[in-house]
């Protein structure tokens, strides 16, 4: 098998894969520089690097880079080493970069308004596949979205029934009212989607949430919900909240651990207290605003 077809074809299925690449040989080993494996997130290898222990180790740390997504480069002494030899070992050394192959970040944006539209844009430049969904045709269009990967203009429910949002997947509710963004984010979070976010007022989201809890939604749920959505930089045009949202959306693509400067006051408390713990404050909260 061809392994660049190979790579291509997971991206498609939005599927995970690592690449190894031999980068540097000294001495004799036993492949040649520039070899290559790829290792699937099922487990299933094309190519090789010369097999052996050496391989068994790669394919170990190509699914840990799948994982944390980050690249690693390791290096082998076949010479010093008694475990490498397999019968295979040359004597020689080589260094081999393991490289993470992951899905296109696919961008769902519910809701086609002023802030969908500007949000698209950014976020198209920033790298994301952007599907618009939104219930009126005069607005979820081409015209409008002149270059996203799909749009879908239809009642809510019936869109959301046949998408099936991956762990790559990131999701921001920026529909035209309350009842539609409840309706989104009822389906949202029992999704495994990286990423959801919300747009809205303080009361609108701690109204939102004591509905769905009511429904019977664990407050868990709603731990990893980003509401009001996007990093808090003071953005008030519909400019200005598209590159918040987009900064955030690349913090979580990126894995970012350090704090930020998030708009949401529920999910800093969830992260110091627990999601048990907010939701019981919901109530005096809803007060204060």
């Amino acid at each position: 098998m061809d392994i660049y077809e190979e790579i291509v074809k997971l991206r498609q299925e939005g599927r995970r894969g690592a690449v190894a690449t031999i980068v540097n040989v000294r001495g004799s080993i036993p492949s040649f520089e520039t070899a290559k494996m790829l290792v699937r997130d099922d487990g299933s290898i094309v190519g090789t690097i010369g097999g052996g222990c050496v391989e068994a180790e790669i394919w170990q740390a190509a699914r840990e880079v799948m994982e944390s997504e980050k690249p690693r480069t390791l290096t082998f002494n076949l010479n010093q080493d008694p475990k490498y030899d397999t019968g295979l070992v040359c004597g020689g050394t080589l260094d081999v970069f393991v490289e993470p192959i992951l899905p296109p970040a696919l961008l769902y944006i519910f809701g086609a308004g002023h802030v969908s539209v500007n949000l698209y844009k950014v976020a198209r430049n920033a790298g994301f596949d952007v599907t618009v969904v939104d219930d009126r045709e005069a607005y979820a269009n081409r015209k409008r979205f002149p270059e996203a990967k799909e749009i879908i203009a239809e009642d809510f429910d019936r869109a959301m029934a046949r998408l099936t949002p991956n762990e790559s997947a990131y999701l921001v509710i920026v529909t035209r009212g309350h009842r539609d963004d409840m309706r989104v984010l009822r389906w949202a979070v029992q999704t495994p989607a990286r990423y959801i976010g919300m747009i809205g007022s303080k009361r609108k989201t701690i109204t939102i949430f004591r509905e769905l809890t009511k429904e019977g939604l664990s407050a868990e749920l709603f731990e990893r919900v980003h509401a009001p959505v996007g990093l808090d930089i003071g953005a008030i045009t519909p400019e200005e909240i598209a590159v918040a949202i987009t900064a955030e959306l690349i913090a979580a693509r990126r894995h970012v651990q350090r704090d930020l400067p998030h708009m949401s006051w529920f999910y800093s408390r969830t992260r110091e207290t627990g999601a048990l713990a907010a939701a019981k404050t919901l109530e005096k909260s809803e007060k204060e605003v």
